[in-house]
């Protein structure tokens, strides 16, 4: 079966979100009077409010989900992962979609700032009832694009992620911007750059690879 799209997580896979959001549930965490790294592990490609959930169940995730968007916002850049606008702008606007456990306005910001440009198809954490690493955030873009999520490609950097892709039936990019391979070894395969990911798009005709790669033979 051919690939028919590609669903990109967007912290760690097209934005570097790392120090900005180690930074928020840094402060978040001592605020909160617990233990800072604790609580960072269980971040890594979920919603806040999944998070505070199981870090802190005796507060309000809702509430605190509003605390932490506030100390986003404030958190400073966001830049670009290497390689990502030139990939985003070779992809076409019908073939891929972002599915992020992040808020719409957030995203759309973080975007602009890093010259990145959006995609019809765009999931955010409020579209879907259960958040990574539950499918549904997956399945419901494969739905938007018109394709089954069984001829998607998923492209993500954290466990919760790589999980949420193959429960919704997709093949998963592992990439290893934030993770090691070994942390991410349910996925299908693992690439280390953006440039191995388009290396994967060309040769599942998702796009031409680039002229240095066609080259090189």
């Amino acid at each position: 079966m051919t690939t028919a799209a590609v669903l990109f997580d967007v912290d760690g896979v097209l934005l570097d979100s790392a120090a900005a959001h180690r930074r928020v549930w840094d402060a978040w965490s001592v605020g909160r009077g617990l233990d800072r790294e604790a609580v960072w592990q269980l971040t890594f490609g979920r919603r806040p409010e999944d998070t505070v959930r199981d870090a802190a169940p005796h507060l309000d995730p809702a509430g605190e989900r509003q605390v932490l968007d506030r100390l986003l916002h404030q958190a400073g850049d966001f830049p670009p992962v290497e390689g990502a606008g030139a990939l985003l702008s070779a992809l076409p606007d019908d073939r891929w979609a972002i599915v992020t456990s992040g808020d719409r306005e957030s995203v759309h910001l973080r975007f602009a700032a890093a010259g990145l440009p959006l995609p019809r198809v765009q999931v955010f954490a409020a579209d879907v009832k259960a958040g990574k690493p539950a499918p549904d955030g997956f399945v419901l873009a494969a739905a938007r694009l018109g394709t089954a999520p069984s001829r998607c490609l998923v492209v993500e950097d954290a466990p919760a992620g790589v999980r949420a892709g193959k429960a919704a039936g997709c093949t998963v990019v592992g990439l290893t911007t934030t993770h090691a391979r070994r942390a991410l070894h349910e996925a299908d395969v693992c690439v280390e750059t953006l440039a191995g990911v388009r290396r994967l798009l060309a040769s599942h005709g998702l796009l031409d690879a680039p002229a240095t790669e066609r080259n090189r033979g």
